[in-house]
């Protein structure tokens, strides 16, 4: 088989319509009994599942043990991943395996939807593992056909906090045959070389040696299984679940820079859509930024030519009594100046100082300090006459002045 050409994506291998409707068939008579099972024992309410389900998955060595904890981070999740290989490896997956059968897609969706139902995953988890076969991809397309049906059932009734919106994402993180061979051995070098010192020591618990980590044949088969089970089935989703194909080559704060940028908040997928119609008419930050230099332009440009005595006054008052100030905390990068300069009175005075600070590089914050000062008492009722002085508080930041110390 060919290297497949860097930033690339493997081929699908599409099933045909005959085995799809076989999967679908499968599914059914698979997740059914499962679900009328979690209902018989948790009772219909119960059944509450995370709000948010990401469905890690990636090319062998593309970093998934690496990254998941980032991601974790990324995304707000305080629990740790669900990984199929350790669910798997629980007492009741043991018995199956030691009286001779197979751990199939029904033992594997059963054990799944009841860790899923821990309080601990309300909020959100990262699932490491599945799906695996075109069948679980059936059976999960049936599990959030049955979270949404909850949400819009329970949706404005008491119960409604515990049957949200769900949402699934899929994060794939993917590297190319030579790169990903080329981590497989590393990786068993070093596992080897770290479970001969613990046997030497006797210290620390030995890793898991992967037969592929160690065979370049092996090594190169796993990947190709990856391509030709894994990705095809994860591609059958592309159209219905948030998909992020994440190139996974490169250092590790690359990598973590393209999750952060795939896995950016967005509104209109987290929120409930009648909360998102209610905050859709007020503007994103991102939004109003983008021509803001432009804007500011235009508006210092208005100054000169509608108001420049005004103008010029709040320069001056900048130059004379407020950079003195700024320039004394030019290490910090913070000052706060306090003024009760007369022609900050003036209508859009405050707006132009703001603006002739932004545009010479510095962010400004001006609020204004109301003061009452007592100027008179009388003397039979004993009511004080106070005037209201007012305090321009400014705060101005930017970059201060980094200085190596020895």
């Amino acid at each position: 088989m060919s290297e497949t050409p860097k930033n690339s994506v493997p081929a699908q291998n599409p099933a045909t319509p005959a085995t799809l409707d076989l999967e679908i068939k499968d599914a059914r008579i698979i997740f059914e009994p499962i679900w009328a099972d979690l209902e018989s024992h948790f009772g219909h309410q119960h059944l509450r599942f995370p709000k948010e389900i990401i469905l890690l998955v990636g090319a062998p060595g593309a970093g998934k043990g690496t990254n998941a904890a980032f991601i974790s981070k990324t995304r707000g999740l305080t629990c740790p991943p669900i990984v199929m290989s350790s669910l798997l490896d629980t007492p009741e997956m043991k018995k199956i395996k030691s009286d001779g059968s197979m751990v199939g897609d029904r033992e594997v969706l059963a054990v799944l939807l009841r860790r899923l139902l821990k309080p601990e995953y309300r909020d959100g988890v990262i699932l490491d593992g599945f799906p695996r076969t075109m069948v679980q991809v059936e059976c999960l397309k049936m599990l959030y056909e049955r979270m949404t049906q909850l949400w819009r059932e329970f949706y404005g009734t008491p119960h409604a906090m515990h049957f949200r919106q769900p949402v699934m994402q899929i994060v794939v993180l993917f590297v190319d045959e030579k790169e990903s061979v080329t981590r497989q051995l590393k990786r068993g070098r070093e596992v080897k070389v770290y479970n001969e010192e613990a046997r030497r020591s006797r210290q620390g618990q030995l890793l898991e040696e992967r037969a592929t980590d160690f065979d370049e044949k092996l090594a190169r088969r796993r990947y190709r299984v990856f391509k030709e089970q894994t990705w095809g089935a994860l591609l059958s989703l592309k159209d219905l679940f948030y998909y992020h194909l994440i190139n996974a080559e490169g250092t590790f704060a690359e990598v973590e820079q393209k999750i952060v940028e795939e896995l950016e908040y967005q509104s209109s997928l987290e929120l409930d859509p009648r909360t998102f119609d209610r905050l859709r008419l007020l503007p994103l930050a991102s939004e109003i930024v983008i021509h803001a230099r432009q804007e500011l332009v235009k508006r210092l440009d208005g100054y000169e030519q509608s108001n420049p005595e005004l103008f010029q006054r709040v320069v001056t008052l900048i130059e004379k009594k407020m950079m003195p100030i700024v320039m004394r905390h030019a290490l910090s990068g913070h000052s706060n100046i306090n003024s009760e300069d007369p022609c900050l009175h003036k209508p859009g005075a405050l707006a132009m100082l703001i603006d002739i600070f932004s545009e010479r590089g510095y962010h400004a914050v001006v609020d204004v300090h109301r003061i009452e000062i007592p100027e008179s008492m009388d003397l039979a009722t004993g009511k004080i006459t106070c005037r209201v002085k007012k305090v321009y508080r400014s705060i101005i930041r930017f970059k201060g002045s980094e200085i190596r110390r020895g």
